[in-house]
């Protein structure tokens, strides 16, 4: 049985292109075998924007964005339960660019990219909760989200709740 990964702050990059937005499969840990953006979590001494850029060019193998070209859309507040009954929450920054360089390819962490129209994405294919907030956040709308998963983040527990925003607290 593969190991429950313990994460508590992270970030997720929708790369943005014609109405598409850019998704390959995870490999392994949080989202394993999902449709997702690369992100992944924040070290210690790094921002949000900073992880997004270093996890975007680590799971793309080499797409670059700049930092002035993020644009935060979502913060998500996840309630994880673990298979014991721990419960971890992990706070995610949800990034999108419209501006990048380098094109996407497989890594040991992301698998199979693909362009994906925003009116018709794969949700059976994604996490649990992203039908219920994603488009929100990419109609041009910020938004806060709290939700909760089961183990393995294969379930949602309970509502989604959405709370629009003017703007994020400073990061």
């Amino acid at each position: 049985m593969r190991e429950e990964k313990v994460l508590e702050n992270a970030t997720v990059c929708f790369l943005y292109m014609e109405n598409k937005i850019l998704l390959g499969v995870k490999t392994r840990y949080i989202g394993e075998g999902r449709l997702n953006g690369p992100g992944g979590g924040i070290k210690d001494g790094e921002g949000p924007r900073e992880c997004a850029v270093r996890e975007l060019k680590k799971e793309t193998g080499g797409v670059i964005v700049s930092l002035k070209d993020l644009e935060k859309i979502a913060i998500l507040y996840v309630r994880n339960k673990k298979k014991n009954g721990e419960i971890f929450v992990c706070r995610v920054h949800i990034f999108l660019t419209r501006k990048w360089s380098k094109e996407s390819r497989d890594t040991d962490e992301m698998i199979n990219f693909s362009l994906f129209n925003i009116d018709s994405l794969p949700f059976d294919k994604m996490m649990p909760a992203d039908k219920y907030w994603l488009p929100i956040a990419l109609s041009g709308k910020k938004i806060i989200v709290r939700y909760s998963l089961s183990p393995f983040q294969k379930e949602l527990l309970g509502e989604v709740k959405i709370e629009e925003v003017d703007s994020f607290p400073k990061e």
